[in-house]
């Protein structure tokens, strides 16, 4: 049967370990929002060259 201490130093790493795993999967999400951010941006500035250019013609 584990003591209270090690019951609490359980819950502790147990409770460090979500944290730790929930800010890196935030991270993740974040660089994946900026990839598509800069991504539709980059379209965008693309399809509006295009149409520059089309529209010289």
């Amino acid at each position: 049967m584990p003591t209270a201490k090690q019951l609490a130093d359980i819950g502790y790493k147990t409770f460090s370990s979500s944290m730790m795993l929930l800010t890196v999967y935030e991270g993740y999400l974040c660089s994946v929002k900026v990839y598509h951010y800069f991504q539709r941006r980059r379209a965008q500035h693309q399809a509006a060259k295009e149409q520059k250019t089309s529209g010289n013609l």
